[in-house]
């Protein structure tokens, strides 16, 4: 029976939750999803309680405030001009609080989220951090198969 090893590359089932119990991401109800360990696409705490998993195997983990996706680091709090906003993207998108916002990368390559957290009439408070970053998560998995 195949064990997750780094690099492994996995299908299987899972269920990352906030602190209040509310599935974040659940694919139990779906397709399952295909990932390689160390690849990023898992906080490196949640792939390490992977890691020596086999085959068939299920699991819910608790990780602490912070272990799964970092502590908020208040410095990912950004106020950005309104007139920084319009020359990057639309010159007439508002914003309102709760909502996220994606930013293309410097080169282009990629983007980056932040949420709206308070506005200015010459700029919008942004939030960089993760929106788990510095609570508990619990993940729950199911293994279906491992290469």
């Amino acid at each position: 029976m195949n064990t997750i090893q780094e690099g492994s590359f996995l299908t299987l089932h899972y269920r990352l939750a906030g602190p209040d119990g509310a599935s974040v991401v659940n694919t139990f109800d779906g397709p399952p999803a295909t990932l390689s360990i160390g690849a990023g696409q898992l906080s490196p705490a949640i792939e390490q309680r992977l890691i020596g998993m086999a085959e068939g195997a299920q699991a819910t983990f608790t990780l602490e405030a912070g272990e799964a996706f970092g502590q908020r680091n208040p410095e990912l709090l950004q106020r950005v001009t309104r007139a920084m906003l319009a020359e990057l993207g639309d010159p007439e998108d508002t914003y309102e609080p709760g909502e996220v916002v994606e930013f293309c990368t410097p080169d282009g390559q990629a983007t980056y989220a932040g949420v709206v957290r308070e506005l200015g009439d010459d700029w919008v408070l942004f939030d960089f951090n993760h929106p788990l970053a510095g609570q508990p998560v619990t993940f729950e998995v199911r293994v279906i198969g491992v290469m």
